[in-house]
């Protein structure tokens, strides 16, 4: 369960490109096309004397934006989940428990982490090996701000700049035209099986609050002691009657608009018996980098076929 609530915070978003942000369906791997980048390169408190040419991304996101961004040809292994772009070097690499000689042993020149389980990051600067923390995006903001860092790090400013803008416009689009209501529509928006959920506090739950939605699990964490991700009761969400239901546990756990049908009592749920069960990319759900655009696409096309 750890590791499932993981994934989600590391944006649950939880957060891939379809339609209007096709510009980003096709990671680039090539070099700069942008000026040349001089070095030393600074980036908080890491600075890179020359550009990195084995990067090893250990997180998921980061793995997506630095293909994004074309920095992919200089990334030589990624972590055991990092399954986008599909040509990513993936390894035996694990992004949720890092080994440090593990990662030393591909000689890398740059580490990117989403966390700093086991103290690794102290473990490889002692071993003289640059990284950068990325962790789990709080805002979109966030995310924009590690596509940026990336691109200096990796000498492809001027691709990164481009990739945020075009993130923003899509997102501002797509958010512009969702309908307005005099009623906002409620959502439920499911983690895994056990109904773990999230609010509108976190990266995932800001999003839908952008296009209007009303969260059914908010009250559930009212003070704020389960960081945003409660864990709902059947009885609750009954009761709670959303509109729309989003899953983010298709892959993993195989749900359904079917499988939920088949749940004692939520056969009456409006969102159920209207067939208002969005089934999400679980991936796309939970990671921050370029394709929240995907996300914020299957949110506002679900509050598009909703009835008024």
């Amino acid at each position: 369960m750890k590791r499932r609530i993981s994934t989600a915070v590391a944006a649950a978003v939880v957060l891939a490109v379809t339609g209007c942000a096709s510009d980003n369906d096709e990671p680039g791997g090539g070099g700069t096309t942008g000026p040349a980048v001089s070095y030393p390169v600074t980036v908080g408190n890491l600075t890179l004397d020359k550009r990195p040419e084995k990067i090893v991304s250990l997180s998921p996101a980061a793995t997506e934006m630095l293909f994004a961004i074309g920095a992919g040809a200089q990334v030589t292994a990624v972590d055991d989940n990092s399954n986008y772009p599909p040509d990513a070097p993936k390894s035996e690499l694990s992004g949720f428990q890092p080994n440090a000689e593990a990662i030393a042993a591909k000689a890398p020149d740059l580490v990117v982490l989403s966390n700093d389980t086991n103290k690794v990051v102290d473990q490889l600067t002692t071993l003289k090996i640059p990284v950068y923390l990325a962790a789990s995006a709080v805002t979109l903001d966030d995310s924009y701000k590690q596509i940026n860092d990336l691109g200096a790090l990796t000498g492809h400013s001027t691709e990164a700049a481009d990739t945020v803008r075009r993130m923003k416009d899509d997102i501002a689009k797509l958010v512009e035209g969702v309908p307005r209501r005099e009623t906002k529509l409620t959502y439920y928006y499911e983690l895994d099986p056990t109904l773990y959920s999230v609010t509108s506090k976190t990266f995932i739950g800001a999003l839908f609050a952008m296009a209007g939605l009303e969260n059914v699990a908010d009250p559930s964490d009212a003070d704020g002691k389960k960081g945003g991700y409660p864990q709902l009761s059947a009885e609750v969400l009954v009761k709670a009657d959303p509109d729309l239901i989003f899953l983010a546990d298709t892959k993993c756990c195989q749900q359904s608009l079917e499988t939920v049908k088949a749940r004692t009592g939520w056969a009456d749920i409006t969102a159920v018996r209207n067939g208002h069960v969005i089934q999400l990319d679980d991936d796309i759900a939970s990671r921050w980098g370029p394709r929240v655009v995907d996300l914020v696409k299957a949110i506002t096309d679900a509050v598009a076929k909703a009835p008024a």
